[in-house]
């Protein structure tokens, strides 16, 4: 049997220096959950996606316990993420709709659609500086939710097929990559345009996306196995490669203090990348195949959901 909790040095990637000791630690959740992404909350408890059970899960690390909600029928959530009123809203493909959990009552509130985007297959959503929710479909659409009025509104993207991860920065712009588009691309929030920006090479495929303090953009590209930063206001790019990886790069999350985590599916592990020494720290995972699609942290903390292996993994410092 392996751990539910184990202490963990990290190994500098390049320059071979062990890092400062950090804790990982393994939570388990509902057998064949699938969990794809997961959402600390500012109260503790933490959310995911039970991507193959048509659920929402909840988990209160205290105790170790886990419950789920049931999304409705035909429900496959992908993302899920905290809004300013705290509750989890989720970014469902089978219903082709944007859903919020109330966290203290759990009902469960479904924003659907437009008609003439019946097969949006919805991936990830963010919330702008207005208390708008935007989010990414992987079949070439993003759209809006004003969740005052209920109102969604949603455009077709820019080369179709590819709108992935997304993200607001300090200043209220929000941006989203284009996996199978290979771009990223900045919304107008007013009017709902996109205004496409190519990678430094093509074929890089930008998978998810993530501001730092300061607004720059941190990409992965999943193709190359490379994370990038990208300047808005001057439009220079510079680009990683991940130790030891040609291929794989999928989850970017930007803490608090800038540093840039990452997931790397060839070597099976988290990764934290220091932009000022330009360094990487490796956590690898206890079991094969862990599969972290995606990646989000609060203060001291940084959650994962191991779709491969039914768990939920956090890394303290």
């Amino acid at each position: 049997m392996i751990p539910a909790l184990m202490t963990a040095v990290a190994i500098l990637a390049l320059g071979g220096v062990p890092a400062p000791a950090a804790q990982v630690s393994y939570y388990d959740v509902t057998r064949g959950a699938h969990p794809h992404d997961v959402a600390p909350a500012p109260d503790g408890i933490v959310w995911y996606t039970a991507q193959n059970q048509g659920a929402v899960g909840v988990l209160d690390p205290k105790t170790r316990k886990v419950s789920q909600i049931a999304l409705g029928d035909g429900s496959s959530p992908h993302g899920v993420i905290i809004g300013p009123d705290r509750a989890a809203w989720v970014t469902d493909s089978g219903l082709n709709a944007v859903v919020r959990v109330d966290p203290a009552t759990k009902g469960v509130t479904l924003f659907r659609l437009p008609a003439n985007f019946s097969d949006a297959n919805l991936n990830t959503a963010t919330f702008d500086r207005k208390g708008m929710l935007w989010f990414t479909g992987q079949s070439g659409v993003y759209g809006r939710v004003d969740p005052a009025t209920g109102k969604v509104e949603a455009w077709k993207a820019p080369r179709g097929a590819g709108p992935y991860g997304i993200t607001t920065t300090p200043n209220g712009d929000v941006w989203y990559a284009s996996l199978a588009g290979d771009h990223i691309a900045k919304i107008d929030t007013v009017s709902g345009d996109a205004l496409m920006v190519p990678p430094p090479k093509p074929g890089v495929g930008p998978r998810r996306i993530w501001s730092d303090s300061k607004g720059l953009l941190w990409v992965s590209f999943w193709t190359t196995g490379e994370v990038a930063r990208f300047d808005p206001a001057s439009k220079v790019w510079k680009v990683w490669r991940l130790p030891n990886s040609k291929h794989g790069c999928y989850a970017v999350y930007v803490d608090d203090a800038d540093k840039v985590w990452l997931t790397d599916f060839s070597q099976n592990a988290i990764l934290r990348f220091d932009p000022a020494t330009e360094k990487f720290d490796s956590f690898a995972s206890n079991r094969r195949n862990a599969s972290v699609r995606q990646i989000l942290g609060r203060a001291g903390e940084l959650w994962g959901a191991e779709s491969g292996t039914d768990r939920l993994v956090v890394v303290r410092e």
